[in-house]
């Protein structure tokens, strides 16, 4: 069965078109309008191995938050939908992840109980302008959007850092490579991995 999921979105702040194939190869078409976001996402499809389609346009003449936030909700309703009942998925996964002075780490479980804890980003972080539109704010709010609509458990904590390019690219790319690996076939498991039945 493929666990692939698209979903369109309009508001009156933002509008979005996005499609995912959780099977794929990490093959990436994103145009946010906002475009350090899109170098954000290409990298999460392309780490995943997410197959990830996404076409946004929204306000951004305002401000970026409310295209950036519905892309994150939108991603992580799609990620619920194409992940269906959770049967023979891996469930729990984590990476660390580098990008030169910056270090990331992701922790992830497909638990069907969204929470979200993001620790480690030096202060300032959230007021840094990344790329002239995206501020370092936004990388915990796009990680909590995400998971508050896939219904997944993140633990996302930076072990070190300078520069918030690097800071929000390692986060990123440490979520990629977690859920990568969580929402993978594992061969061992047959049925739903959880003693309830159900995630």
């Amino acid at each position: 069965m493929a666990r692939t999921a698209a979903i369109v979105r309009s508001t009156s702040e933002s509008h979005v078109e996005l499609s995912l194939d959780l099977d794929g190869t990490g093959k990436t078409e994103i145009d946010t309008s906002v475009p350090f976001y899109n170098h954000m996402m290409t990298a999460l499809g392309k780490h995943s191995l997410i197959d990830l389609k996404i076409k946004a346009s929204g306000d951004t003449d305002i401000d970026a938050h409310h295209t950036v936030e519905d892309v994150a909700i939108v991603f992580g309703e799609a990620l619920k939908q194409a992940l269906g009942d959770k049967r023979g998925i891996r469930r729990f996964a984590d990476a660390t992840v580098p990008l030169d002075e910056a270090l990331a780490k992701a922790v992830v479980d497909i638990s069907g109980r969204p929470y979200v804890v993001c620790s480690g980003e030096p202060e300032g972080f959230q007021y840094a302008m990344i790329g002239g539109h995206f501020t370092g704010s936004l990388v915990r709010h796009v990680m909590e959007s995400i998971a508050l609509h896939a219904d997944i458990c993140l633990h996302l904590q930076l072990l070190a850092g300078r520069d918030p390019h690097h800071i929000a690219e390692a986060e990123f790319k440490a979520l990629a490579r977690a859920l990568r690996f969580a929402v993978e076939p594992d061969p061992r498991v047959t049925g739903i991995p959880s003693t309830k039945g159900a995630l």
